[in-house]
């Protein structure tokens, strides 16, 4: 299993501390059979098989990448501690929705350290770029 710790950008602590995020309890692991983002209190777990591409990105908003987000115009979710760069992975079924009683998410936005190994463990379990 290979390990992805989030990157965090210090001047976001004051938004992130009181969800509970920080090192040593935010994530993404990618295993032989299934990948699980962890952040904070909050996780994902999902069969690889379930996941059909990724992209990168980054230069966000702060506003609209730190914390926990959900997104009005993609309903895709986002574990976000950094605004500088992340991977975008989407879901063939869709994960449960953050909140309950709203959409279920296609897609995860992890903003990782290091989103060049994340995206060379997904693609050597044979996830396609999109």
């Amino acid at each position: 299993m290979q390990t992805f710790d989030f990157e965090f950008e210090s001047k976001y602590s004051w938004f992130l501390l009181p969800l509970g995020v920080r090192h040593g309890n935010s994530f993404v692991a990618v295993g032989d059979d299934e990948f699980h983002a962890k952040f904070g209190r909050w996780q994902i777990r999902t069969p690889l098989s379930n996941i059909v591409g990724f992209q990168r990105s980054g230069n966000y908003k702060w506003f609209k990448a730190i914390g926990i987000r959900g997104s009005a115009a993609d309903h895709g979710l986002t574990f976000g501690s950094s605004t500088r760069q992340g991977v975008c992975v989407r879901f063939a079924e869709k994960i449960p929705a953050f909140i309950p009683g709203l959409w279920a998410h296609p897609g995860l936005t992890v903003t990782v350290a290091d989103p060049d190994g994340l995206v060379a463990a997904l693609e050597a379990a044979g996830v396609p770029a999109d």
